[in-house]
């Protein structure tokens, strides 16, 4: 008699406490394993950026400390979010909650998967299917959602929102918005777009990337509007591939800008990007782009800007190699999907594919 096999655990790397920590004050990622590594390390480049007196280099040690023991009890604290907004939070748009359907997707998305997951579908007859921003930098775009179910989840959201249930941060360096595993839509809405949809696009679009072999993601909501988050620093993601989809409002400026690939020697100043590309935002339509570009958004003029940005994983790949801190991951269990490590290869890869 067969016996179901037990759920995969993900984890996460150790080095989630110690490393890219961002500092919105300087617009700098550091690494933080003491006071005088920090100096060693970042002293030079923080007194250019206004660091300069002991008083400023002490709130910074006090800020980057709590960050570490906020970074240590986030997957505690995030489960039990989940579980209090799971049992008593009333949705505005229940029919959210069902399994998504294809209506709630862009003709132009339905037609580019369809092909993508058809016999003899290549690259070539792909790109015929969606636009091309950039061939060197690889970015992408294409309509994702229907604009009846943007507007259905951007009331969900402000529901949400506007209730006192508990709310995380979307990740280090956006304030507003909403953690969608913890209100309850990675299950319905995220993980089917991912194995449906997303999977067959970027084992396409990007084979070198683990496109084909995508099994986990984190999926977030980040929120602009004046008098909070305006724009965003030079960063790249914690993830193989990303997918960001303009949800609304009515808004002007906050455009994308790109860089090149992310370096290891560029951790401490990713902000001095020549001649990056600007990408302007198109309500519904969803950015394409490997997760180590550098990227940022720029100042928010006037309005709100909702962003779906999903972080699209593959154990394949990181398990190899920990994109935050370019090593072999030191793996701690995590809760769900964690940060897409597993303590076991996935079956049937094709290694030279990934590399």
């Amino acid at each position: 008699m067969a016996t179901a096999r037990a759920p995969r655990r993900f984890c996460r790397c150790a080095c989630f406490c110690t490393e890219n920590l961002y500092v919105a004050r300087y617009r700098l990622h550091v690494r933080f394993q003491g006071e005088q590594q920090l100096l060693r390390d970042y002293g030079r480049i923080l007194r250019s950026r206004g660091c300069v007196s002991p008083k400023d280099f002490q709130e910074l040690l006090g800020e980057l400390e709590q960050e570490v023991e906020r970074r240590q009890r986030l997957g505690q604290e995030s489960a039990a979010r989940k579980a209090l907004i799971s049992s008593s939070y009333h949705p505005a748009r229940p029919d959210l909650y069902n399994t998504l359907q294809d209506e709630a997707l862009a003709p132009e998305f339905l037609a580019a998967a369809e092909y993508s997951a058809s016999p003899g579908a290549d690259l070539e007859g792909l790109l015929q299917r969606l636009e091309m921003v950039s061939g060197e930098k690889r970015i992408y775009r294409l309509p994702v959602f229907t604009a009846p179910f943007c507007r259905a989840l951007l009331e969900e959201l402000e529901h949400f929102e506007q209730s006192d249930m508990p709310k995380g941060r979307p990740n280090t360096m956006n304030n507003y918005g909403v953690l969608l595993h913890e209100l309850g839509l990675d299950e319905p809405l995220v993980t089917p777009l991912r194995e449906r949809f997303l999977q067959p696009l970027m084992a396409l679009l990007y084979p070198d990337c683990g496109g084909g072999w995508l099994d986990s993601h984190r999926a977030f909501v980040v929120k602009y509007a004046l008098g909070q988050d305006r724009e965003l620093g030079c960063h790249y993601d914690n993830a193989e591939l990303t997918l960001n989809v303009a949800l609304g409002k009515t808004f002007t400026g906050g455009a994308l800008y790109f860089g090149g690939l992310f370096q290891p020697s560029c951790l401490q100043a990713p902000s001095a990007l020549a001649r990056p590309l600007e990408v302007e935002h198109v309500v519904g339509q969803g950015i394409l782009h490997r997760g180590g570009q550098l990227h940022g958004a720029r100042p928010l003029g006037t309005g709100e800007r909702w962003n779906l940005v999903i972080w699209l994983r593959a154990s394949a790949v990181r398990n190899r190699l920990c994109p935050m801190c370019c090593c072999k991951p030191d793996l701690v269990d995590d809760e769900g999907f964690g940060d897409g490590f597993t303590r076991e290869e996935p079956t049937a890869v094709d290694v030279c594919m990934l590399t």
